[in-house]
């Protein structure tokens, strides 16, 4: 493994090189970032779904441990705008980080195909200098495509990682509608 990771080391394009370990940080933080908003997506979820337990259940304040908690605290009175307003800064708040994901699921296969080109280019010319055989071109070109499967690979989990994020932050913002609701039924 080691000496086919040095063969290919020594056959490719810096530029080639370069755009991989590009491709390699993207997918480290691609990877960072799914994870942090994730755990941290599902413990507030938890949180907003005990707290809409306790609301339905008959009480009739909002629980300390509420994002809701905050807006109330500050208004004397519930209004539908109020609950508008705090569930659009949590899906704003929600939302953070899944620009990126999108960037990287959208810019990751063009990243990994000027690897290939610039790698391409590249065993075209050491083919025109040297008498060329197809296995010369054949292991040029199989190594350019290292980087087009690299960029496709990234751009995969970022564009799967953003789908199932939007998803948490839109089922946390139905969380944070209804409890709003429920809180003006009661007052009702």
């Amino acid at each position: 493994m080691f000496q086919t990771f040095a063969s290919f080391y020594d056959k490719s394009n810096s530029v080639t090189l370069f755009v991989l370990l590009v491709l390699s940080l993207y997918f480290i933080s691609v990877n960072w970032i799914f994870f942090y908003r994730f755990f941290s997506l599902n413990q507030w979820i938890s949180t907003e779904n005990k707290s809409l337990e306790s609301l339905l259940l008959g009480s009739q304040k909002i629980p300390d441990y509420a994002y809701l908690k905050h807006f109330v605290a500050s208004s004397s009175h519930f209004s539908s705008s109020l609950f508008d307003m705090a569930s659009y800064a949590a899906t704003k708040e929600a939302t953070k980080g899944l620009m990126f994901l999108s960037v990287v699921a959208s810019t990751t296969p063009f990243i990994g195909l000027f690897g290939t080109v610039v790698s391409i280019l590249d065993t075209f010319k050491h083919i025109g200098g040297a008498n060329g055989t197809m296995s010369i071109i054949a292991s040029g070109v199989s190594d350019a495509l290292v980087a087009t499967a690299s960029g496709i690979f990234v751009a995969i989990f970022a564009y799967t990682y953003h789908q199932i994020l939007k998803r948490r932050a839109y089922e946390l913002s139905g969380l944070i509608r209804m409890q709003g609701d429920a809180l003006l039924s009661k007052e009702k």
